[in-house]
């Protein structure tokens, strides 16, 4: 018997109990127990069998057919019922923002995300992370008969893991006491129920919108809790084009789930350009569809104008691209971001595809700036 299949039992009892409204913390403990599963595993199983228990719940007649067929119900999108008077056609409803709003409100509930303060050693000659994995686009759809390059959402999680585990391996002789986490930049593909961009541009997806918040989601908590066993860290969140409101609600979401943490600071407003001090590094971090690249050196020194940050190392990291470009700007070097998601028909058809792939890492001195790039190519 399959993991699933073991739990969904206890998990639906559970729900039974509640209505459906939340999973109490000991059914998240109970499934880790038993399958010897990890958190983060636990929830997004407990997740899977909560859909499967409200699709049962709304069509019985459906749920029972599903059994005597083999077929899971949760993948049942729209049915035909034929009766003895009538045949009826009958649509799964389309969830809406309370829905999904729900959803979140459940899981953090399940999860009771209660980070205990972790007191560190004083770090000699520490070092600065910075890991950024840029334009994830999770929900994106690429099929390799057509580009070459299959992805989707499981794709877009297990390279990014495998990056910020590679990145981290990588920077183990260095002496790191602060991450700096980017997050954003078209983490999410679409922003619509229509599968369009924020401004109206229709995408090929491989998945519901609301599937992709909730696994970018996921994703969030489980490199930030990688990350907080190396050190404390700083989330810094820049908007971006394709996901311009959910990527916002997004990283307001992570920030409320981590808000008990003591290790973990957050610079999340809406506004396009960031910046972080760190020694003698002024770090901005931008998605890179608006100002010009050659205007943010400027913009950097009037923008961080009065904050007394004496630094001669300046950098400014972008995204969008999809492809490395690094220039110096006097004392400013602007760097655009490689990408770990895949070719889809569009940048296929324009021939934008053979730049490498990756998850990109850096790690500045206190007193000299970035010395080290690490780039995790798939």
């Amino acid at each position: 018997m399959n993991k699933k299949a073991y739990c969904r039992g206890f998990v639906k009892d559970a729900l039974e109990l509640t209505n459906g409204n939340r999973l109490p913390k000991n059914v998240i403990q109970r499934i880790e127990k038993e399958t010897g599963s990890t958190n983060d595993y636990a929830r997004k199983l407990a997740s899977e069998i909560r859909r499967e228990w409200q699709a049962e719940k709304d069509h019985p007649g459906l749920a029972k057919e599903c059994e005597a067929q083999g077929i899971a119900v949760s993948d049942v999108s729209h049915y035909w019922h034929k009766g003895k008077s009538f045949s009826i056609f009958s649509k799964a409803p389309k969830k809406t923002y309370e829905d999904v709003r729900d959803e979140v409100i459940a899981d953090m509930q399940a999860h009771a995300p209660k980070y205990p303060t972790i007191k560190r050693k004083k770090v000699k000659d520490g070092h600065l992370l910075v890991i950024d994995p840029a334009d994830i686009h999770i929900g994106k759809l690429a099929t390799a008969f057509e580009t070459g390059d299959d992805y989707n959402a499981e794709i877009a999680v297990k390279r990014v893991m495998e990056g910020v585990h590679g990145i981290i391996n990588h920077s183990s002789s260095w002496n790191i006491d602060k991450v700096l986490l980017v997050i954003g930049n078209d983490i999410l593909h679409v922003d619509t129920p229509k599968n369009t961009t924020t401004s109206g541009t229709t995408q090929d997806t491989s998945m519901m919108w609301y599937d992709a918040f909730l696994e970018a989601k996921g994703l969030y908590v489980e490199v930030i809790e990688t990350l907080l066993s190396l050190a404390d860290v700083h989330v810094v969140y820049n908007p971006s084009n394709h996901d311009y409101q959910s990527g916002f609600f997004l990283a307001d979401s992570i920030a409320s789930w981590f808000s008990r943490s003591k290790n973990i600071t957050f610079d999340i407003s809406i506004a396009h350009r960031k910046y972080f001090q760190y020694g003698k590094n002024i770090i901005g971090t931008t998605h890179g569809d608006g100002a010009k690249t050659s205007d943010l050196p400027l913009l950097m020194a009037q923008e961080t104008a009065g904050k007394g940050w004496d630094c001669p190392h300046r950098y400014v990291y972008t995204h969008h691209l999809h492809h490395k470009v690094a220039k110096d700007y006097g004392s400013v070097c602007v760097e655009a971001l490689r990408s770990p998601s895949g070719t889809d028909s569009w940048h296929h058809r324009n021939g934008y595809q053979h730049a490498p792939k990756a998850v990109e890492g850096f790690i500045h001195s206190k007193e000299h700036g970035q010395i080290v790039r690490i780039t995790h190519l798939f």
